[in-house]
């Protein structure tokens, strides 16, 4: 609502989100793309994860950036500003934020019974399984934060037009309110971040003492120094999984600490610009690392998976290949 280019950290606000949108926006679509084509290798439940991760990735960056921050900061009294349309903007941020993490729950569950339930694995790590829990993640999700659309008020009114949102006072005072919010607060982030925290725990933990076991038996078989083919074919998912869900847990955390903090402390969200408040600068930078990770699993791919490369390779390469062979 207000400008922010009058500071150097409202300068780099302002700088930052443009930036979020130039490389996450194209980044997601490419993950889109090439993971739809199920070419890179892997299992075909684990490819509708990624997609689906992509996909609720690419809203969170139209919703929260494109939407809310580039034009809150540009275009400040735009269509996208006036109460109501800002209210259903920010309950389809939040329902796309906590899709995200919840999806990141999802896969981050998938890989732990792949690599350490293998009885499961062939129930649970199916195609119609993961198309029915990305389904009913994705519906829970939205319907948890649509409420969030009856908590704004405005903060003018001009002309009889409503302009921008408040958070109502009874928000913090109201029980049924205050229910909600600590139901909101344990479903996102919290319960995904303890969830996500304790899968990778339980891997990590059956990881070494499966390996424990084999260097046990190596002696025994007949080549000492051949490589194990079962850690090989898992070295991949491993090295996917903690490089996801590591990121999830470090941009995320000052996030998870800022929600903690509003509760324990009894202090408001923000909903104006304010640099010479530390909550406020809390907040803002909670959502700058919050945003950046849904523009870093693209990366995340194109580092831990060689087919990933190879695709996206073969992607730049095309539009060149078939200049060249028409102009032949």
């Amino acid at each position: 609502m207000v400008e922010m280019h009058g500071t150097p950290k409202g300068l780099l606000f302002a700088i930052y989100y443009p930036v979020i949108t130039a490389v996450g926006l194209p980044a997601n679509i490419v993950v889109i793309l090439i993971f739809s084509r199920g070419r890179c290798g892997l299992p075909r439940c684990l490819a509708h994860y990624l997609v689906s991760m992509a996909v609720t990735d690419l809203l969170v960056i139209i919703t929260a950036v494109i939407l809310n921050r580039i034009t809150g900061i540009y275009f400040p009294f735009s269509f996208m500003s006036i109460t109501p349309v800002c209210s259903l903007r920010i309950a389809l941020i939040c329902g796309s934020i906590d899709c995200s993490a919840w999806l990141t729950v999802a896969f981050t569950f998938d890989r732990f019974v792949s690599i350490c339930c293998q009885n499961l694995k062939i129930k649970h790590c199916t195609n119609k399984t993961a198309l029915w829990i990305i389904g009913i993640v994705c519906t829970m999700s939205y319907l948890r934060n649509i409420f969030w659309y009856f908590i704004f008020e405005p903060l003018y009114v001009i002309g009889n037009v409503p302009w921008f949102c408040v958070i109502k006072t009874t928000f913090y005072t109201s029980p049924a309110w205050v229910a909600y919010d600590l139901i909101l607060v344990v479903f996102s982030p919290c319960l995904p971040f303890i969830v996500i925290l304790l899968l990778n725990a339980l891997t990590v933990r059956h990881i070494i003492v499966a390996n424990r076991a084999r260097r046990r038996l190596q002696p025994q078989r007949s080549g000492e120094n051949q490589r194990d083919p079962e850690m090989e074919k898992r070295r991949k998912s491993i090295v996917l999984l903690f490089a996801i869900s590591g990121s999830f847990i470090a941009l995320y955390m000052l996030y998870f600490m800022t929600v903690v903090y509003v509760r324990i402390a009894n202090v408001t969200y923000f909903t104006d610009s304010d640099f010479s408040d530390s909550t406020f600068i809390l907040e803002e930078n909670a959502y700058m690392l919050q945003f950046l990770c849904s523009s870093l699993n693209p990366f995340i791919y194109a580092g831990t998976q060689r087919k990933f490369r190879e695709e996206l390779k073969r992607g730049i390469l095309y539009p060149f290949a078939m200049i060249v062979k028409f102009s032949n």
